[in-house]
């Protein structure tokens, strides 16, 4: 899989050796859109590769946002704001959100064996809610996890944040393209995962070991919580933010979410398509770069949303479907029956500023 434009040997002297695990991590992609709001369920809504993971814990609006530590690089931070409160979770309610990595991409960390390597977490966090926090390694392939806390020491105020976890020689990782590892931010946890003994150190599942003392980010609509310059690396100590040129750190992000046509414009060319009968529009879409797996394609739907223009023949329809489709490509075709003359080409394209075609192969 090619992640840029830009040659390995110009990255490897910029310091560059993506010892950085996150992607991401400055959080300067937000492919999806910069806020989201009414969120009650589990997504994937703003920032590239961070997905919200909840359970009747409030009501949250989430974005990318402005406000950054002063003078450490960071322009852009992902912020989660309470807008309907829960101040008494039920026993099973939960909220974090969490990054998950392919098992390929971390061979390297020997996991399973003597050999086993540390990993260190550094951030720097805000929010107007002090206290205890958890962040989580989860071991999806061996159903293992430990768990460390952080203390948010003062309201509103920037601060960086180092956690180094024991390296954890049970359970290999498998060697593919699924979800084998993650990492967790808790922000707010019923008894079912409050009432054991933090597992500082790893162990098997035990839902109430993972996050014993985290505050209830949920019980106020005053309560915002930012995060940004978030580093997972090999080792007992945290090195500088590992900053990638964007272009890199957006190739990183299309491996698991692509957008193939936008209507903000409102109106964008995406695919050169061809009348396969007359009434039927098919055409080719190829992924750049290749993504994760065989994506879901999916469109915003609404009145006259697409066009085609074949041989000057324009042809508006409501929906744009995927068939076909592997990791590096897919046929793309309208919803709707068109007039024109089978074997004309032309081109597809978005027709409203709504009107949106996405690729999704998250894990």
């Amino acid at each position: 899989m090619a992640i840029s434009t830009i040659p390995t040997r110009a990255l490897s002297e910029q310091g560059i050796n993506f010892r950085n695990l996150i992607i991401n991590g400055d959080m300067s992609v937000a492919q999806r859109g910069t806020s989201s709001s009414g969120i009650t369920s589990s997504n994937y809504y703003s920032l590239d590769r961070y997905q919200t993971v909840i359970s009747s814990l409030g009501t949250w609006t989430q974005s990318q946002s402005t406000d950054v530590p002063t003078g450490q690089g960071f322009a852009k931070s992902f912020k989660m704001d309470c807008t309907t409160a829960d101040a008494s979770p039920s026993a099973g309610d939960y909220l974090f959100v969490r990054q998950m990595f392919e098992g390929q991409m971390l061979q390297h960390l020997k996991k399973g064996t003597s050999n086993a390597e540390s990993l260190t977490v550094s951030f720097w966090v805000k929010s107007v809610k002090t206290g205890t926090y958890i962040v989580q390694l989860w071991d999806n392939d061996n159903n293992r996890f430990t768990s460390k806390s952080y203390t948010v020491s003062s309201a509103s105020t920037w601060e960086k944040k180092t956690i180094t976890f024991d390296a954890d020689t049970t359970g290999a990782l498998d060697n593919d393209n699924a979800d084998s590892f993650q990492l967790r931010f808790w922000l707010g946890a019923g008894t079912d995962y409050t009432s054991g003994t933090l597992a500082t150190t790893w162990q098997s599942n035990t839902n109430a070991d993972s996050a014993v003392g985290q505050v209830n980010l949920a019980d106020s609509t005053s309560n915002e919580w930012y995060v940004t310059g978030v580093q997972l690396e090999v080792g007992t100590s945290a090195s500088d933010f590992e900053f990638l040129p964007f272009d890199v750190n957006l190739e990183r992000c299309k491996r698991y979410f692509q957008i193939i046509g936008d209507g903000t414009s409102p109106s964008e060319f995406f695919a050169s398509v061809s009348n396969y009968n007359g009434t039927y529009i098919f055409g080719t879409y190829r992924f750049m770069p290749e993504m994760r797996s065989a994506p879901t394609i999916s469109s915003v739907t609404g009145t006259d949303y697409y066009a085609v223009n074949v041989n000057s023949t324009a042809d508006t329809f409501n929906e744009v479907k995927g068939t076909d489709v592997d990791s590096r490509s897919c046929q793309i075709f309208a919803d709707a029956l068109v007039s024109g003359t089978a074997g004309h080409s032309g081109q597809m394209k978005t027709n409203n500023a709504s009107a949106e075609v996405t690729a999704d192969a998250e894990l």
